[in-house]
């Protein structure tokens, strides 16, 4: 048994991360407490601790536990689940051996209900998931699913509609720390044992390297520390585990990465040409998906260009559209290009600044009549109701009559739109 798994949480209490849904208070642990458990989606990266949670909730209620993985499994599995279910259900008479002669039959209690966890629930086909639904609905098993894509649409709707959807978030670094140091000292269950000792910035690169991902950084502290005689574990132990360079603290799934395409963003809002390519080389070099940062640029030149320059969208574009047709390390001329152009166009944000002044007039008043002078009016009741009048077509005019408004008559004269 890996480390990972030897190191699973087996109480609540134990559980890190995911503060927000198990914290005290929070729904999840008010649900175990409460012992009122109900269906659920577990949505979140890998290594966040779907299972293990899952594990818990039945640990915690004493409800019996079955484990599916939606790649391996399918519905001769499930029926063969439902099957013990059903007959484990089945309420049981007892004889009551108190002297109570007017009730000399008991019926004993039924168990907690009985917890189905289908890891990777988004594999299933649609008839797959629709037979877990009758169960689900009549309260037979409480399904919890754990799937790393968005539920709304790897889901069934019946499905979805009779379950809690829960986001877990990638373990912070705080989090990740207290794994690895808890590791390295937990004799019984950890690396204890070996009594190594590692170095910080080591840590910096296992933290980096595991993407945030706790399964992965536990697993590859074990190699580092199982396969390697010496007592201080190096970054250069780390590096050879992973099979990675050190190139700076840069990594597609940490904080790191969200610095770097910040700095980027505002290096080319900032009209800095040099900062940006150093910013987008930086990103490249660390191994980042070019295509992640043509997106980028594409949505900075209609964000932060807009109609200053017509022409910084199309070169966007075109730009991503010829670096996934390349790829590196050609395309890096392509990125350097576009990245440059949108660093030194003008700039505007007049289109999502006019976005955004709409959807607060939306929002205030969301069912604002439409003016009847624009309402078509293809029967005799809609004209006698005037719609359309008021609307010319013409050789001459087609529009509006003067002093009349587009807008609804409470936003007559609105802007929405400065140039």
């Amino acid at each position: 048994m890996n480390l990972a798994a030897r190191l699973r949480p087996r109480t609540l209490n134990e559980f890190v991360g995911q503060e927000h849904l198990v914290g005290t208070g929070k729904v999840i642990r008010r649900m175990i407490e409460e012992k009122n458990i109900f269906s659920m989606i577990l949505w979140g990266p890998p290594g966040t601790g779907k299972t293990t949670l899952a594990q818990i909730v039945a640990n915690e209620t004493q409800a019996h536990f079955y484990h599916l993985s939606a790649v391996e499994a399918g519905k001769s599995e499930l029926q063969k689940i439902i099957k013990e279910v059903m007959g484990n259900n089945s309420p049981t008479i007892a004889i009551d051996t108190s002297e109570n002669e007017e009730h000399p039959l008991v019926v004993n209690p039924k168990q907690p209900v009985p917890i189905l966890f289908l890891d990777e629930i988004h594999r299933w086909s649609k008839s797959q998931q629709d037979a877990l639904l009758p169960y689900v609905e009549k309260g037979d098993i409480i399904l919890i699913g754990a799937t790393t894509d968005n539920p709304s649409f790897e889901v069934n709707n019946a499905l979805l509609s009779r379950c809690r959807v829960f986001v877990l978030e990638n373990l912070s670094l705080e989090n990740l720390e207290k794994l690895i140091d808890t590791a390295l000292i937990d004799v019984e269950r950890g690396l204890g044992k070996y009594k190594k000792t590692l170095l910080p910035e080591a840590k910096n690169l296992l933290l980096q390297f595991s993407g945030g991902d706790a399964r992965i950084m536990l697993n590859g502290l074990e190699i580092a520390v199982t396969n390697y005689k010496q007592k201080t574990i190096t970054p250069e132990i780390i590096e050879q585990v992973f099979q990675h360079k050190s190139a700076g603290i840069y990594d597609k799934k940490a904080d790191e990465h969200y610095n770097t395409i910040s700095a980027f963003i505002k290096s080319m809002r900032g009209s800095d040409p040099d900062a940006a390519l150093y910013y987008m080389l930086r990103m490249l070099e660390n191994g980042e998906d070019p295509i992640f940062v043509a997106r980028r640029m594409l949505i900075f030149a209609a964000e932060d260009i807009g109609l200053a320059d017509r022409g910084a969208l199309i070169q966007a574009n075109g730009c991503f559209e010829a670096v996934e047709k390349i790829g590196l390390p050609e395309a890096q001329l392509i990125l350097a290009s576009t990245c440059l152009y949108l660093s030194t166009a003008k700039k505007s944000r007049s289109v999502p600044n006019a976005i955004e002044k709409t959807k607060q007039a939306i929002f205030q008043d969301p069912i604002l009549p439409i003016p009847l002078a624009l309402r078509n009016a293809p029967t005799k009741l809609m004209k006698e109701l005037k719609y359309s009048q008021g609307y010319t077509w013409s050789e001459k005019h087609v529009g509006l009559e003067e002093g009349q408004s587009y807008l609804p008559d409470k936003l007559k004269g609105k802007k929405f739109f400065e140039r």
